[in-house]
């Protein structure tokens, strides 16, 4: 299995978390509910019609199994209309690490929805969050425009060893 490491790294600093207007007025359109379908997020997040899709069926079995033993974690969201998965993400959490691995959305702003949410529950332990770290792996447009940045890899690797120090969330407990 390939293993990326890429320099530079791209992560969220939980502080520069950007919330548009819209983002938030769509905040209210949507549920946010963590590990409750996290098979359903990864198979939508594995949709072979997905431009760069790299998650194939032993992906999928390796995190569905890190899920099953505590390591990976879903935040979902849920339509408030009809009560349907319409986005969300999953990641690997270790101590104050939380490394993303993939999002989907089937509706306006539902991934950026569970991306809130998990900042949200990033920042609610401890000092606002200080020391956790939010890894997303590379800058895209996407993630650019929610406040994501890069990092050298010899920052990142500071970055990671204080978050490794940290307690896991209580959200991912």
């Amino acid at each position: 299995m390939a293993w990326w490491s890429p320099d530079p790294r791209g992560v969220i600093p939980l502080d520069g978390l950007r919330v548009s207007r819209s983002l938030r007025r769509s905040i209210d359109r949507y549920e946010v509910r963590v590990d409750t379908a996290f098979e359903a997020v990864i198979d939508a997040c594995a949709d072979p019609s997905r431009t760069g899709r790299w998650i194939n069926r032993d992906v999928r079995d390796a995190y569905v199994r890190m899920h099953e033993l505590g390591w990976a974690h879903s935040v979902e969201t849920w339509s408030t209309d009809d009560g349907a998965l319409v986005g969300g993400l999953y990641g690997v959490a270790v101590g104050g690490l939380f490394a993303g691995e993939s999002m989907f959305h089937h509706a306006t702003d539902a991934s950026k929805v569970a991306l809130v949410a998990l900042v949200d529950r990033l920042r609610a332990d401890g000092a606002d969050g200080a020391g956790r770290l939010l890894d997303v792996q590379w800058l895209t447009p996407h993630l650019e425009s929610v406040g994501a940045i890069e990092v050298p890899r010899s920052r990142y690797l500071e970055l990671l060893e204080a978050a490794l120090l940290l307690p896991l969330p209580d959200a991912f407990s």
